[in-house]
């Protein structure tokens, strides 16, 4: 069985839909005792995306945030670009 998928889900303090990020399991680790801080200093963080990107998240401008796990044939920012068939 493979390891699951962390998300960094966002709600904006200016609404629509949320915001998101495919975490890496080292960045999920790294944040999840750190949010309940962030969010209520208004910080920012620069959390590693499953891609090996980075996102810069201002805490301050978010309502909610939680981490869960995704699917795996869900694909959000950050989700590594895995080829399949015969690209080119």
């Amino acid at each position: 069985m493979s390891d699951s998928r962390h998300a960094l889900i966002l709600h904006l303090a200016s609404g629509g839909e949320p915001l998101v990020f495919a975490l890496s399991a080292k960045s999920a680790k790294s944040l999840a005792p750190r949010l309940p801080v962030l969010l209520t200093s208004g910080g920012v963080d620069t959390p590693e995306l499953e891609d090996g990107t980075t996102v810069a998240v201002n805490f301050g401008h978010v309502v909610t945030a939680h981490l869960d796990d995704l699917p795996a044939h869900v694909r959000v920012y950050g989700s590594p670009n895995k080829r399949t068939g015969f690209g080119t």
